[in-house]
């Protein structure tokens, strides 16, 4: 099938050491330019929407697009030395330094995820910063870091869920270089890199950049964040092709070993080849070893199954429901969706099948939610007991009490299912994760505020405390880690990981719930040769079991009559 002008390679592409070719899909001017030191120079129209032309440049030097004498930056920008609305620099993947060549990859199988935070995993906020915690990881038995979106986004600090340019790693953070010295670090520790991705919507800072170059955005279709994306409407294929590349860009240039999809129920997409498929499988296409990872709020498994059988073809997806069933039995939260959790028999479910809500009635949504998915692995969903949503959407982005964290990371990391740890929460972090921006929009920024106060008005009155403004910049600074380590839970954490390297290769994808007690609150669990006993109450209980050897207790339990146990409140014990 012949390619269309914008699906051959979009943007930047380093001839030789003096000429450049830019190529850019910009259906609404007239007219489209670069502008370099030297001056403009104009691009020619090849039909489709797209504009190119091979022009005397090179390597980090700066330009705009101009599109009808209005100057802006490449929607293909790789690099925003001096923000989201400064000009694009000229970037030479060939230029990169790399002494990976020996890098296999990750298996799902082993996969041991940690969602990583740039900007306040260290003082410096960098990539580069960030290197010298890679050893600590590695030797804890983390082998993918998940790193929370870095695509150009307005001002120095953000979540990163406003992301403008899906090809430009943020320029506070460090930049492509950064990046790439960041990805080559972390595969020497045998370490993969996931960059978690917004293909739903972007900043809104950047939309009227986007808009006009072409219908990058539909009225069709909402979503809760900003303007949809135009996937499946006239003159969609730029857009596409704008995402789709863009993935293949991190691939290929940047060694990256895969993605996660952010919110993926907010990308709307009736076409006969829907672009979550296609961005499987042509990730595969430049490294079958690539890793996509779906965040979907649908608790629907046809995001792991092939694309020949009607599914999108993704490794794994996220499972809340399992966060949810423990997090409602440690703490009693009941609000909003957790009103549906909250009961022994969750948990039991959840350990056995990884969607709570599989198809039955879910009163919080009034209707039928979810779908069994019975012929996946259980490494096909991804588990947590902290993430950024999780503590950051909280009011005052607290973590979990220190008390009930050695429970929550027993039922996580011992789970059959691939686990996520949440920076930090390895070791106890004190530090919150709250919500902040740094927009550069006045508009913005005080719907941002004003939004995030109206949201927790009733909780601020009843905590007494003020919600965090999410444009000062304390509330960034309060967020980053502060170090402190409580010893005996990071002890916990090197324990725990140990031991499911062990119960894994001695029973992979096998749980199987052997005993529970809905009113003193306790769960069974077997995985193999070993019985996992976990004990929800707020008070020390006897329990029968039938293991005798303790390989592992998040509290020293009381030995008791034979065939039983007495496990401290909320604790849990693994026996052999």
């Amino acid at each position: 099938m012949t390619s269309l002008p914008f699906e051959r390679p979009l943007g930047t592409t380093i001839i030789d050491g003096g000429t450049v070719r830019f190529r850019v899909w910009a259906p609404k001017p007239d007219a489209v330019a670069v502008r370099l030191k030297s001056g403009d120079h104009a691009l020619a129209d090849v039909g489709h929407g797209v504009w190119e032309g091979e022009v005397a440049a090179s390597a980090g030097e700066d330009y705009w697009l101009v599109a009808d004498g209005r100057r802006y930056p490449d929607p293909y920008t790789r690099h925003q030395p001096k923000g989201l609305r400064g000009p694009s620099r000229i970037v030479d993947p060939a230029a990169f330094t790399w002494t990976d060549e020996k890098w296999g990859g990750v298996a799902l199988r082993d996969a041991v995820l940690y969602e990583l935070h740039v900007g306040t995993f260290t003082d410096e906020g960098t990539f580069d910063a960030a290197v010298s915690d890679l050893p600590r990881l590695a030797d804890l038995g983390v082998n993918a870091i998940e790193l929370l979106p870095i695509a150009e986004f307005p001002g120095h600090h953000n979540w990163g869920y406003d992301g403008v340019y899906q090809w430009c790693a943020q320029s506070s953070y460090g930049g492509p270089d950064g990046l790439a010295r960041f990805v080559d670090a972390a595969h020497a520790h045998g370490i993969a890199v996931i960059l978690d991705v917004v293909y739903n919507h972007v900043g809104a800072s950047g939309e009227r950049a986007l808009r006009a170059f072409g219908p990058y955005f539909t009225d069709r279709y909402s979503t809760f964040w900003g303007e949809a994306l135009n996937y499946d409407g006239e003159d969609s294929g730029g857009v596409r092709e704008w995402v789709l590349q863009s993935m293949e860009m991190w691939l290929r240039d940047l060694h990256v070993d895969g993605l996660r999809l952010d919110a993926i129920h907010s990308i709307f997409d009736g076409s006969a080849r829907p672009i979550l498929a296609e961005l499987g499988e042509r990730a595969r296409a430049v490294d079958p070893r690539a890793l996509i990872i779906a965040e979907s709020g649908r608790n629907d498994p046809q995001v792991m199954r092939p694309v020949a059988v009607g599914g999108l073809g993704h490794d794994a997806a996220w499972a809340d429901d399992f966060h949810h069933a423990v997090r409602t039995l440690l703490t009693g939260d009941q609000e909003g969706y957790y009103a549906e959790f909250g009961t022994m028999a969750d948990l039991a479910k959840a350990w056995r099948v990884p969607h709570v809500h599989d198809g039955g009635w879910s009163s919080f949504r009034g209707r039928r939610f979810g779908a069994p998915a019975p012929d996946l692995p259980p490494e096909a969903f991804v588990v947590f007991d902290q993430n950024h949503d999780q503590v950051g959407n909280r009011a005052l982005g607290d973590r979990l009490p220190k008390e009930l964290r050695p429970l929550a990371a027993f039922c996580t990391l011992l789970s059959p299912y691939t686990p996520m740890l949440f920076m930090g929460e390895e070791y106890g972090e004190p530090a919150p994760f709250q919500f902040f921006v740094d927009h550069i929009d006045k508009r913005i920024a005080k719907a941002t505020r004003d939004g995030r106060r109206r949201e927790f008005a009733a909780f601020a009155e009843f905590s007494g405390e003020e919600i965090p403004d999410p444009m000062d910049p304390a509330t960034f600074h309060a967020s980053k880690l502060t170090r402190r380590q409580d010893r005996k839970l990071a002890a916990l954490y090197a324990d725990l990981l140990q031991l499911r390297r062990r119960i894994n290769d001695a029973a992979p994808g096998s749980a199987d719930v052997t005993g529970i007690d809905e009113d003193a609150r306790w769960l069974r669990v077997r995985r193999g040769p070993y019985e996992l006993v976990m004990n929800f109450s707020t008070k020390a209980q006897t329990i029968p079991v039938q293991g005798s050897t303790i390989a592992l207790s998040t509290a020293t339990p009381t030995t008791a009559a034979d065939g039983s146990l007495r496990l401290k409140a909320r604790s849990g014990v693994v026996l052999k």
